[in-house]
């Protein structure tokens, strides 16, 4: 059975209507929650190896407005796994290169590129523009500052990381009072993680990370589903294992706790 803009009697126009009808067909999704998910707003930090698949599939999803942050420009030794990026992006910024592929996936959602690394106040306006953001850095400073952010402003977080063949996901949504944040998991220490470029990292395993954010990001937004909040999703590729952790918020967090002025 076909899908009209006529039947359906919503904003979105036939050529909308088809090319996201496979989602539409679900019954989690609908017209309604594919409606949400044109209508919505969403940054990602981080256009590498775990934001360009997450990117991608937010775009092919039909999320209305992707603001796209990273300060890097695109190196050799990203092509082996930061696959939105190509040999004729070298050398120029990630967020550029990221724009144009996704771009050319979907001309009607729109974009915006933040060629810096965000902090302080411009990282909370970037915040506060949007309704949910996604973690796809790979330092632990930055990632406690797109927390803080995060909490301040109560936007749903979808965290990421993977190093050598471990990755893991997770969900903070400040919207629930019973939400732990991300200091609550990892405090409010020094990263000892080793990177990348000294640990090393397999290419479909971040590949993996990133769809289960963009995953995670669109059961937020169009509102269906169990988002993994509370839960640790841990990847062991060596074996192609999942293990889950549960995860509480923490009263005495520095960051999301009561200490800190949050009830």
């Amino acid at each position: 059975m076909g899908i009209s803009a006529s039947v359906v009697g919503n904003g979105m126009n036939d050529q909308q209507l088809l090319r996201y009808s496979r989602q539409i067909l679900l019954p989690q999704v609908d017209v309604d929650g594919q409606q949400r998910l044109l209508d919505s707003r969403v940054l990602i930090v981080g256009m590498g190896g775990l934001g360009g698949p997450a990117a991608l599939y937010l775009a092919g999803a039909g999320v209305g407005t992707l603001l796209l942050a990273d300060d890097d420009h695109v190196d050799l030794t990203n092509l082996q796994r930061q696959i939105i990026h190509g040999c004729a992006d070298l050398d120029r910024p990630k967020t550029a290169s990221a724009s144009d592929r996704l771009g050319a996936l979907n001309p009607d959602i729109r974009l915006q590129q933040l060629d810096q690394r965000l902090a302080g106040e411009q990282l909370l306006q970037a915040v506060a523009e949007v309704d949910l953001v996604l973690d796809c850095t790979d330092n632990f400073t930055a990632r406690q500052a797109i927390n803080s952010a995060c909490v301040e402003l109560r936007r749903p977080l979808v965290s990421g990381a993977a190093i050598g063949l471990q990755g893991q996901v997770s969900v903070f949504d400040f919207r629930r009072a019973d939400s732990p944040c991300y200091q609550c998991l990892y405090g409010d220490g020094d990263d000892v993680a080793p990177s990348c470029s000294e640990a090393g990292v397999l290419g479909p395993l971040v590949g993996m990370v990133g769809s289960l954010q963009a995953l995670e990001a669109l059961k937020l937004l169009a509102g269906f589903g169990e988002p993994l909040v509370g839960r640790l999703l841990l990847i062991d590729a060596l074996r192609a294992g999942f293990r889950e952790l549960r995860i509480k918020r923490d009263p005495g967090c520095a960051c999301c706790g009561t200490e800190a002025g949050h009830e």
